[in-house]
């Protein structure tokens, strides 16, 4: 994956062939943060620069800045998924929590082999 990590901040790259230029975006926030360059090199600086200009904006406005992800997320299942979950975490001797984590890991190695 194009990718790029600075401050916990994930950047998306991707290129487009017609205008020669790399364009990104923060993808771990809801606020938009996004970058350009024509180089790796400058693209890699205007995302270090377009994140620490979101810091410095929220610093002046008084703003808590929105972190990336806290590691805490509400999930909804219907009824009968979440009572299969809660049974097949206490069958592993698991916690639900333990349980979903161990299942999202377990998805997430399939796509980003």
């Amino acid at each position: 994956m194009n990718t790029m990590l600075y401050k916990g901040f994930i950047g998306k790259i991707e290129y487009n062939d017609e205008f020669k230029i790399f364009s990104g975006s923060v993808i771990n926030t809801r606020v938009v943060i996004t970058f350009q360059g024509v180089s790796v090199d400058e693209l890699n600086r205007e995302f270090i620069l377009s994140v620490d200009d979101y810091l410095k904006w929220c610093e002046e406005e008084g703003i808590t800045p929105e972190k990336p992800y806290s590691g805490k997320f509400n999930i909804r299942l219907n009824p009968s998924t979440h009572q299969r979950a809660a049974n097949g975490a206490k069958m592993l001797d698991m916690s639900l929590n333990s349980f979903v984590e161990k299942a999202i890991e377990d998805e997430l190695e399939l796509i980003e082999m």
